[in-house]
């Protein structure tokens, strides 16, 4: 029920989004709705809150590992997100349209948007990290810095992917952004 209510809400938006297109798509009644959740912008809470913690997980997971295949992680992680974000079938991330759509208007989803960017962020510094620990990434570099640089190289690339882009410019730009995280000195 829950799924069929996320997807109602990526496809047509917060605003887009009735109780009746909700009702129809879940196959309850909006009694029902109401009763379980309150009304939609409480539904989408809980949807939009779902969808963040299971970002925060798909990165820590991804992400997470020993230090030897941290920069190998690191670049898949990106370079597949460029891929997804190209496919014509890509709606775009509910994150990123929940928070374009309400964060100035709606406390809830604007905290939520900004904690999980931050779990986010903090995903890529650790593997930052683990990067410098190994020996790839110049062990000076200030790795939250650079997390906060990819993090939105990475939101950059759903916009553009949203827009059309094709995958080659998509992947080509994370590439450039991977080329120019600093080396260490030999």
């Amino acid at each position: 029920m829950l799924n069929a209510a996320r997807d109602q809400f990526w496809a047509t938006g917060f605003a887009g989004t009735s109780m009746d297109s909700i009702a129809a798509a879940t196959g309850l009644g909006k009694g029902s709705l109401y009763g379980a959740f309150g009304g939609k912008r409480e539904l989408f809470h809980r949807v939009f809150d779902d969808h963040c913690t299971a970002a925060i997980d798909s990165a820590n997971h991804r992400l997470g590992g020993d230090d030897g295949q941290a920069f190998a992680r690191l670049t898949a992680y990106l370079l597949d997100h460029a891929t997804a974000c190209a496919e014509p079938s890509h709606r775009g991330c509910l994150l990123a349209k929940g928070t374009a759509e309400l964060s100035e208007h709606d406390e809830v989803v604007s905290a939520r948007a900004r904690k999980t960017f931050e779990s986010i962020n903090q995903a890529i510094t650790a593997d930052l990290e683990a990067c410098q620990r190994n020996g790839d990434i110049d062990p000076a570099a200030d790795a939250r810095r650079l997390a906060g640089l990819l993090l939105t190289v990475h939101r950059g690339i759903e916009a553009l992917g949203k827009a059309g882009t094709d995958g080659s410019t998509l992947r080509g730009i994370t590439e450039t952004a991977l080329a120019h995280l600093p080396r260490p000195s030999r």
